[in-house]
Formats: C-alpha cells, structure tokens, sequence
C-alpha cells in the first residue's frame, strides 16, 4: 500500500503519518509535527532559491511533492503553494527593485491576459479532462525545452546604452556585458497569447505560470533571461494573490501549514539571489531546460490513473 500522510485533528495528535488515505481538506489540523515542518520548510527553501533564480515560483516544485510524497490534499497543496508564491514574488520584486531587471509596463500589460486566462481557466476544466492538459502541458514543456537548448548560445541583448528600446523594452547592468545593455520586446501578440494559456493552465494543474512565460518571453519574444525571470517573478504574485484568498476563504489554506514553506522560500530566495547573480546566462539556461524535463515528467506521472 502506497504511503500516504494522514491529517488529524485532535487536540495533541497534531498531522502524524499513516497508511490511511487522507480526508477531505476541511479536516486538516492545526498542530505539525517538527519532522513535517522542517521537511515543508526544506521544500520551500528549494522552490525559492530556484523562483529567485527563474522566476518561476515555488508551485512546480511543492504541488507534486507534496501531493506525490507526502500525501497531501491536492486543493491544501496548491493553496500551500499559492502562498510561497507570493514569498517568491515579493522576495525577487524587492530584491530587483533597483537593478532594473522588471519591466513593470510590460508585465502589467501581460498580466491582463494572464488573469483573464486564470478566471476561464474553470470553463476550460469543463470541457477538458485534467489529465489530458497534463498531457500536454508535459509535451509542450518537453518542446519549450528543446527550444531553449538550441538557443542556448544567442542572448538577446545589444550593448548599446543609447539605442532606443522602444515603448516595452527595457535597459539594465548586466555583469558578463560589463555595463548597461538594451532589450527590445518583439512579438507581442505571442507574449500575450502565452501569458493567457500560462494564467489558464496554472488555475487549472496548481502550478506557477511562469514555467510558461520565462521560456517563452526568452526564446521568441526577445527578453534576456534574468530579465524575462524577474518580470514572470512580479506577475505571478500578482495572480497568486486571488488564488490565495479564495483558498483561504474555503479554509484549504492552513497557515500554519504553509508558514515553514514560506519561511523555507525565504531562506531559499537568499542563496538563490546569489547563485544566480553569479551563474551565467547559459547555466541558468540549461538549469531551466532541465527543470522542464523534470516537470514534464512529474505531470505525465499524474496524468497516470
């Protein structure tokens, strides 16, 4: 029988393990254990130092591990990972704030296509069995990361401070250029159709949208990488926020559930701020390619009755 994690709720039992299916999320408890917190937090730490690095945030890597190894409820995992999210977004927005890296213009502009998708992403679940967008989510990711490793060697930056970058492009310093380079967004009705389908199928599957963006925003519509990250960074906080409250309003988000995954983002957004600093475009490429293999296969993994 396949370990699951069983919630309880009475006084001084606190979430223990079992080998019982989990009930309903209305009956999660309020106590953890320190074994529980710690792997949570742990897990957060992880999904936040690579949000910071990608701008992905956390839900790619919490929703399936906490569903897939520890048992979780799926709503409490994707409300769980709602809320590191938004850690993840406020970390990288402060911590970016000055160096020019989020294109506020353009991310709002592409965050009306991404909360328009998320609203209908419940009319999309009524025509279109989960496991199929799964399916494909794991195919498309699987291709966006071919892409990506083709383009691994082309950067899209002009160094030249003085060239016009036009009215949603943008300039910022960048280390390996040794000083201030010029970006210039191309392709915008891509741009929005991918910010749509990123704010639909992170409704519909509980992960972040900007495994969608970033990739593509990178690879088609002109924006570097670090750019392209802390941008996604700032719009997924923006969408996440809604989630969340509705979560918490249908008492799935357990704050005391998701205090050490936030805590974990944290401490994670802080080693990952400096890695990627550090790391160089290409690296920070192939980690990104990587990770989309590894999220294909997660979700061909759930898409398996």
């Amino acid at each position: 029988m396949r370990r699951k994690l069983l919630f309880r709720g009475d006084a001084g039992e606190g979430i223990t393990a079992g080998l019982s299916q989990p009930p309903n999320t209305g009956s999660i408890g309020t106590l953890l254990t320190a074994t529980l917190a710690f792997v949570i937090f742990s897990a957060g730490a992880v999904a936040g130092g690579l949000g910071v690095a990608l701008g992905l945030g956390g839900g790619i890597f919490l929703v399936p591990f906490l569903t897939l190894v520890l048992g979780f409820p799926l709503k409490s995992a994707a409300a769980i990972s709602l809320a590191t999210v938004i850690a993840t977004s406020s970390a990288v927005t402060a911590q970016r704030a000055g160096s020019q890296l989020v294109n506020l213009r353009f991310g709002m502009l592409l965050e009306v296509a991404t909360t328009a998708g998320s609203l209908l992403g419940g009319i999309t679940a009524q025509f279109v069995a989960e496991s199929v967008l799964q399916r494909l989510f794991g195919i498309v990711a699987i291709a966006v990361a071919a892409v990506m490793l083709g383009r691994i060697n082309r950067r899209n930056v002009i160094r030249d401070a003085t060239i016009d970058p036009g009215r949603l492009g943008g300039r910022f310093y960048e280390e390996e250029s040794g000083g201030v380079v010029t970006y210039r967004v191309k392709r915008l009705p891509l741009a929005l159709g991918a910010s749509f389908i990123a704010g639909n199928v992170s409704s519909l599957l509980g992960i972040g949208g900007g495994i969608i963006k970033v990739p593509v925003l990178n690879a088609w519509c002109g924006m570097p990488l670090r750019a392209a990250a802390a941008t996604s960074a700032l719009m997924i906080g923006v969408t996440a926020t809604g989630g969340a409250i509705i979560y918490y309003g249908r008492g799935d988000l357990q704050p005391l559930l998701a205090a050490p995954a936030v805590l974990g983002v944290q401490a994670g957004s802080l080693v990952g701020a400096r890695l990627a600093y550090g790391a160089s475009v290409k690296w920070l490429k192939l980690l990104m390619a990587a990770l989309l293999v590894i999220v294909a296969v997660l979700m061909f993994l759930r898409s398996t009755p």
